[in-house]
């Protein structure tokens, strides 16, 4: 998938799967992983979302990453942090008290940018890419992340009805990825009331990935 398709979502504010509040299946069950206040939290392809917010009041710090400036332009102002903004290569990193994103193609970011993090969300990654990358990212992820623990949300539908993305990821998909490196567990799976997009049948589901080692 292209960088222009995600900029162009992006400058024309077509952003329907940025959710207007925390997500309920982050609330629920984060708790799951266990994390100590101050723990760092990293969420790739991180946009906007409210999830930060959430994350920041319960005592987590957080890092993201996300290919759209406008995007975490709006996530600062939103926070009403003003962000001390510098270059690393091909990367822009913002950074303010208890947060940082790095702007920029994700397969850019290395260990030494990113550094430390002891947990990963993804609720918006995984299931934005097309099947031909995600086993680069998901890999990626892993060696960027050490495989951190990792609590991952999907979507599961009818995949003919609607061409993603938001794509649908089966549970065997999750365990192609990454039973190698982590004990899987789903947490729940939970009908979405008006569907997907409103339109399509879909079941939003949760999963905990503690590493194996």
């Amino acid at each position: 998938m292209k960088h222009d398709f995600w900029h162009q979502k992006w400058e024309k504010n077509e952003i329907g799967f940025h959710l207007p509040e925390a997500n309920a299946l982050l609330v629920k069950h984060f708790s799951t992983l266990n994390l100590i206040q101050g723990a760092r939290v990293f969420l790739p392809l991180c946009g906007k979302t409210l999830d930060i917010a959430w994350l920041l009041s319960q005592g987590y710090r957080v890092a993201g990453a996300e290919l759209s400036a406008l995007a975490i332009e709006d996530l600062f102002n939103s926070l009403h942090l003003t962000p001390t903004i510098t270059n690393i290569g091909e990367i822009t990193h913002y950074s303010a008290a208890n947060i940082d994103v790095f702007v920029g193609d994700i397969f850019k970011v290395t260990p030494a940018i990113l550094g430390k993090v002891d947990a990963v969300y993804d609720r918006a990654a995984l299931v934005a890419l097309p099947e031909e990358m995600r086993k680069q990212y998901t890999s990626h992820l892993m060696a960027l992340t050490n495989s951190a623990p990792q609590c991952l949300i999907c979507f599961e539908y009818d995949q003919s009805v609607h061409a993603g993305p938001p794509f649908s990821i089966a549970a065997n998909e999750v365990k192609q990825h990454y039973q190698s490196a982590y004990d899987l567990t789903l947490l729940a799976s939970e009908l979405m009331p008006a569907g997907l997009k409103g339109q399509y049948p879909c079941s939003e589901q949760v999963w905990w990935l503690k590493p194996l080692n």
